[in-house]
């Protein structure tokens, strides 16, 4: 499907062209929402055509700025690939002291998510930081900060799991996938609680279809679950209707009170996510969908253009390390606004 397919969306109330199309065309049945990005046909001759779509936040902070000025950011940010690199052992993705300091600072001024297909607990274990809100499992499983930005305990905690069954139903497909794949070298199964992922980075290119081959096994047996493609990993997901885009607005939504009780109103609230792989997709369209562009953006973390529903974007973590920091700055010069 090309983008000249499909309506318009009229012109954006940034400065930056995004991505040529309007609505992302919709998903067919049994697909993931992501899934779509995959039916956009390439839109751009070269490096710098896509870059008029999808302008760098940091080398074109002034289209960023245009957008957010003003306004109270809530901060949503992926974790592979984004605040960490991409490492062969999924286990060793540790972040730097440099980019969680950045993290931390961010917090102290908006309000700052982590939203991961790792589980929860793993990631939070990686970014060490209490004063976060934590949406692992994709978004299935979701907890609010245990600490203030000043290390007070808080008592009452947000708590939230859409899909409370597939936690057991995740365990299964973990010891089936385990013992499929024990004869694969290189295969390495990681439980996320409420998603199981099969990473393939260190099999051999020859092997690489036996593992896909397991995993479609083992989602075709129960018609609760889903595969999904990621960077050198395939997921088994519980098909259900939640997914990073769900989570960033439940979040948004549960944010909202209390940041109207101090002072901020809906409209002054002005929503960013930061994410490289295919399921952060699902969060660049909710923004577009359900807030626009007056309400918020997403920032695409790659190296290289690719088909993208974001309408920034960032080369690699150490320019995000670099976007948070200026997000500190133009906070603290009163060019966005900042928590009380």
């Amino acid at each position: 499907m090309s983008y000249k397919d499909m309506s318009r969306g009229g012109p954006l109330e940034v400065r930056t062209r995004g991505p040529p199309f309007g609505k992302m065309p919709r998903a067919e049945q049994g697909m993931k929402r992501s899934d779509s990005i995959g039916m956009i046909e390439k839109y751009w001759n070269d490096e710098e055509e896509w870059r008029g779509y999808h302008p760098n936040a940091c080398d074109e902070e002034n289209k960023f700025v245009d957008a957010a000025e003003g306004k109270l950011l809530t901060v949503f940010l992926d974790y592979d690939g984004t605040l960490a690199p991409i490492v062969p052992e999924p286990d060793k993705a540790f972040m730097s002291d440099e980019m969680r300091e950045a993290v931390r600072q961010c917090a102290k001024r908006f309000p700052t998510a982590i939203i991961s297909g790792r589980s929860r607990q793993k990631v939070s274990q990686f970014v060490k930081l209490d004063e976060l809100y934590y949406a692992g499992s994709h978004g299935l499983d979701i907890a609010g900060p245990k600490t203030t930005t000043d290390g007070e305990p808080i008592e009452k905690k947000l708590a939230h799991q859409p899909a409370q069954w597939a936690r057991d139903v995740m365990d299964r497909v973990t010891k089936e996938l385990i013992e499929k794949c024990a004869d694969i070298p290189g295969t390495n199964i990681e439980h996320n609680m409420f998603c199981v992922s099969a990473h393939y980075r260190a099999v051999s290119e020859e092997l690489r279809p036996r593992v896909e081959a397991v995993v479609d096994e083992i989602c075709a047996s129960e018609e609760c679950l889903i595969k999904h493609d990621g960077k050198m990993v395939w997921e088994v997901r519980p098909r259900v209707a939640w997914d990073k885009g769900k989570a960033l607005s439940y979040l948004r939504d549960a944010l909202l009170p209390d940041l109207s009780e101090k002072g901020f109103r809906p409209e002054d609230v002005f929503t960013i996510y930061i994410g490289d792989d295919v399921t952060d997709e699902d969060a660049f369209m909710e923004i577009n969908e359900e807030l626009g562009d007056h309400l918020g953006v997403g920032l695409l973390v790659s190296s290289s253009p690719k088909v993208s529903a974001a309408k920034f974007s960032l080369r690699d973590s150490g320019e995000v390390l670099r976007f948070l920091t200026r997000l500190r700055e133009l906070g603290d010069a009163g060019t966005i606004k900042t928590l009380p």
